[in-house]
């Protein structure tokens, strides 16, 4: 696709976001989208480098050698588009029609994506190189299981003697409007499987059987009923969900051997995983003892809380986001999970895109003027950055 499409207009969000919305590419599969981006950065300049770990391509991409580097980041993978017959316009096509930009991806996050470029593309024009350097950290993993992205690729480009001083990932972080949202941080997350093993028998012997339901509903309401926090600064109050109880048993006069649950916890700075995963074994320990059961746990933290502290590089982002939007962008850390969480371990990092009110949906769209104020956006921040941490 790009060999044969006629030559990008850098400045125009538009066009870019057409030829990646156009490549569909359902993680892992990148079907192009990582060539249509490398084509439009190498004509900016960028040193371009490809990293593939097992089946999933990265890309990383730098402007300069000299400090600070302020990095975009962000992925070019998308989730399934779902009935493609339901939707008012092919979903892969990139149809801009009465003003609105169509296809999977759009709001998450190839629009943004093509407003990073062409963003970048109109501070050159107007700003000349930058007093620094300015890279693009592009995975095709984040909406997969996370393995072989933005992680791996950190953790290679810092073994190749990369270093980053800030980064902003395209996230479409607004509600409704463009400019109602900066995300400076994020809540952790840790997922749970209990599973308890009793023995199964007839209910009118149970002597002869352990039955496991009891000692779960017995830890489950251990964890549900104590209140984790009220909440943190910047944060709402971490919460536990129960996400599915399963028994499989069908007759009513069998005790059954084996009972699961599987819950989730969206957790604050108040909170570690490690001190999360403790006070889960702990209750299950209490639980287990003196039960005739056995209670195994499957707990994973797919995320720390973090934060990004209020100062000159949120200050500046704000500043870009209202003066183009006409709106005091809030900052806050709600939502779901984004690679942030890995790029926070190396740089200050906050998430700023587009409207994200039809993300992951049938008929995924954004407005086609959100798309090229943007780029203006990113513009400026990039105008505001190197005035404001000179190299």
């Amino acid at each position: 696709m790009a060999d044969t499409a006629p030559p990008l207009t850098l400045t125009d969000p538009l066009d870019l976001a057409r030829r990646l919305i156009q490549a569909p590419s359902v993680t892992p599969a990148d079907e192009g989208a990582l060539d249509v981006l490398g084509e439009a950065l190498s004509a900016l300049g960028f040193a371009v480098t490809r990293h593939r770990f097992d089946e999933v391509d990265n890309l990383y991409a730098r402007l300069g050698t000299a400090e600070p580097v302020f990095c975009f980041a962000g992925h070019t993978d998308v989730v399934p588009p779902g009935p493609e017959d339901q939707w008012t316009r092919a979903p892969f096509a990139g149809d801009i029609e009465d003003g609105v930009l169509w296809g999977r991806g759009a709001a998450d996050m190839k629009g943004a994506i093509a407003a990073m470029v062409a963003g970048t593309a109109r501070f050159l024009e107007e700003n000349g190189p930058p007093q620094g350097s300015i890279a693009f950290l592009i995975t095709g993993d984040e909406e997969g299981p996370a393995v072989n992205g933005t992680k791996k690729l950190l953790e290679q480009i810092t073994a190749d003697g990369e270093r980053l001083d800030h980064c902003l990932v395209g996230e479409p972080t607004n509600p409704h409007q463009l400019g109602e949202t900066i995300k400076a941080g994020r809540r952790g997350s840790l997922n749970g499987v209990i599973t308890v093993t009793g023995r199964q028998g007839h209910v009118a012997y149970p002597d002869k059987a352990e039955n496991p339901i009891p000692v779960l509903m017995d830890l489950l309401s251990r964890l549900t009923g104590r209140t984790l926090d009220e909440g943190a600064p910047h944060f709402q109050a971490s919460n536990l969900e129960v996400t599915s109880i399963d028994v499989g048993n069908a007759p009513h006069n069998v005790i059954p051997g084996e009972a699961r649950a599987k819950f989730n916890i969206r957790f604050n700075t108040r909170h570690t995983g490690a001190d999360l995963k403790r006070w889960i074994e702990d209750e299950a320990q209490s639980v287990e003892l003196g039960s005739g059961c056995r209670v195994s746990l499957d707990l994973k933290v797919t995320g720390e809380a973090f934060l990004t502290p209020p100062g000159p590089f949120t200050d500046l982002v704000k500043a870009a986001v209202a003066e183009a939007t006409g709106r005091e962008p809030a900052l806050t850390t709600g939502g779901g999970t984004s690679d942030a969480r890995f790029i926070k371990d190396y740089c200050p990092v906050v998430e700023f895109g587009l409207v994200g009110e039809t993300m992951h949906q049938i008929d995924e769209r954004v407005s086609a003027a959100d798309v090229t104020s943007l780029s203006a956006i990113y513009a400026d921040i990039l105008a505001r950055y190197f005035r404001t941490f000179p190299g």
